[in-house]
C-alpha cells in the first residue's frame, strides 16, 4: 500500500499575503511588562505537573518535545516513561534497531518524528560527541526540529529566551490581538508577537506558561476566560469573540479511497507481510500488502492486481475478514480486508523494503500503522 499514504500537507506558502499593518501597530501597544508578570504568576500557582518539567537532561526534554508535536500530553505521557525505560541516554537511542523504536513509537503516529529522532540521536553521538547542542543554529540542523521545537527546547535546558509558536501559542496570541486573518496567514507576525512577548529572563518558565495557558484555559472550544490571567487586555474577551478566533481556512471535504488490502496465508498458516520504504508518511512500517481500488474495480479484483504489481504472486482471494475506516491529517481510507490464499510464485518487494511471512502469533512483534493493528486483532481474535 505504498502509494496510498504519502500524500503531503497543502502548500501554506500560497496563501495571498494579508495587510496586517493596523494589527502589528496595535500589538506594538501591548503592556508587554504587565502581560509578563501576569502569566508569570499564573504559571507560579497553575502550571501542569508534567514528568519532562524540570528537566535538567537535554536528551529527555527533546524527546518530550517530539513527542508532543501535535499530540496531546495524555497520550504522550505513557509513551515518553517506555521510552525512557527502553532508551535512557542518547547512546542507547543511536545504537537501537530502527524496527525496535518503531515499535515503540507504534500508535503514537506521525512516524517521521520517530525516524527523525533516531538519526538525530546518531548524529548527535557521532558528531557532538552525545552531547545535545545549545545554539539555535546548530539545533536546527538536526532532523525533525524546527524553531518551535528547538526554542522549547533551549528554553528548557538553558533559560534561553527563544520564542516558540505551537498550536497553543498561535491561538493565545490570535485571540489576545484579535488576529484578523488566520494563523497560518500571519506566521511572520506572530513569530514577531511571540518574541516580542517572551521574558527575557525567565525563557523557560514563559514558554511552559503560555503553552499552559492554551492547554488548559485557553481552549479551541468554550476558552475559561474568567480563569485566564490575560482576560483584561485580551481584545477577543473585551469585544466578546472568543468562539470566533482564531479565523480559520475554508477547508475542503477530505479526499476518500477506498483500499483493498491481502491477509494472505501459506500453507504453514504463516502471513506474508511487507516493510513499507523509509520515506512518507508510514515509512519503515510493516503491513498487509493492498492498494487503491481503481475505477470500478471490485474488491477482490483490486486485491489480486495489487499482490501481482507488488508482490508478483497470484493469490485466491477468500472471505471478507474486516473493515476500517481510518482517518489521516490530510485525507481518509477506508480498508477492505480479505482472507487469501497464495497460489503460486515467489513473493518479492517490488514496491517496498522487504517482505516476510510471519507466523501468527509474532505478528505482534512487528511495527504496524494504528488501522493494521486493528486488522491483527480481528485476525487473532478470528477461527482461521
Amino acid at each position: 500500500m505504498a502509494s496510498t499514504v504519502s500524500r503531503k500537507p497543502p502548500n501554506r506558502r500560497n496563501l495571498p499575503p494579508a495587510d496586517l499593518s493596523h494589527w502589528q501597530r496595535d500589538c506594538q501597544a501591548l503592556p508587554i511588562e504587565m502581560l509578563r508578570r501576569s502569566l508569570l504568576q499564573w504559571y507560579s500557582a497553575q502550571g501542569r505537573t508534567l514528568p519532562w518539567r524540570g528537566e535538567t537532561d537535554p536528551y529527555r526534554v527533546w524527546v518530550s518535545e517530539i513527542m508532543l508535536q501535535q499530540t496531546q500530553v495524555k497520550t504522550v505521557i505513557p509513551y515518553y516513561h517506555r521510552w525512557l525505560a527502553a532508551f535512557p541516554t542518547v547512546a542507547d537511542l543511536a545504537q537501537a534497531d530502527r524496527q525496535q523504536v518503531l515499535k515503540l513509537w507504534e500508535g503514537l503516529g506521525y512516524y517521521a518524528r520517530c525516524r527523525h529522532l533516531h538519526q538525530a540521536a546518531q548524529i548527535i553521538v557521532t558528531e557532538y560527541g552525545g552531547q545535545f547542542p545549545t545554539t539555535l543554529e546548530d539545533v536546527l540542523t538536526l532532523p525533525g526540529i524546527g524553531r518551535t521545537t528547538a526554542g522549547g527546547i533551549l528554553s528548557a535546558i538553558a533559560n534561553q529566551p527563544l520564542a516558540i509558536l505551537d498550536g497553543n501559542v498561535k491561538r493565545v496570541l490570535a485571540r489576545l490581538t484579535a488576529l484578523p486573518v488566520p494563523p497560518a496567514r500571519a506566521l511572520g507576525p506572530l513569530w514577531e508577537l511571540s518574541s516580542q512577548l517572551i521574558d527575557p529572563n525567565h525563557g523557560r518558565d514563559f514558554n511552559q506558561a503560555i503553552m499552559d495557558l492554551g492547554a488548559t484555559v485557553c481552549l479551541p472550544k468554550q476558552p475559561l476566560c474568567l480563569l485566564c490571567p490575560w482576560r483584561s487586555p485580551c481584545l477577543a474577551h473585551t469585544q466578546n469573540l472568543q468562539t470566533q478566533l482564531p479565523m480559520r481556512e475554508a477547508t475542503a471535504p477530505l479526499p476518500h479511497k477506498n483500499i483493498g488490502v491481502a491477509v494472505i496465508q501459506n500453507d504453514q498458516g504463516q502471513v506474508l507481510i511487507d516493510r513499507r520504504k523509509e520515506e512518507g508518511l508510514l515509512g519503515g512500517l510493516w503491513e498487509f500488502p493492498g492498494g487503491k481500488l481503481e475505477g470500478d474495480e471490485t474488491v477482490q479484483a483490486c486485491i489480486q492486481r495489487e499482490i501481482r504489481e507488488e508482490l508478483g504472486i497470484e493469490i485466491e482471494v477468500g472471505d471478507h475478514l474486516i473493515t476500517l475506516d481510518h482517518a489521516y491529517t490530510h485525507f481518509r481510507i477506508t480498508l477492505n480486508v480479505h482472507y487469501c490464499r497464495h497460489l503460486r510464485g515467489t513473493p518479492q518487494p517490488l514496491e517496498s523494503q522487504e517482505v516476510r511471512w510471519v507466523a501468527l502469533d509474532a505478528l505482534r512483534d512487528y511495527p504496524f500503522p494504528k488501522a493494521n493493528g486493528k486488522i491483527i486483532d480481528a485476525l487473532l481474535g478470528g477461527d482461521r
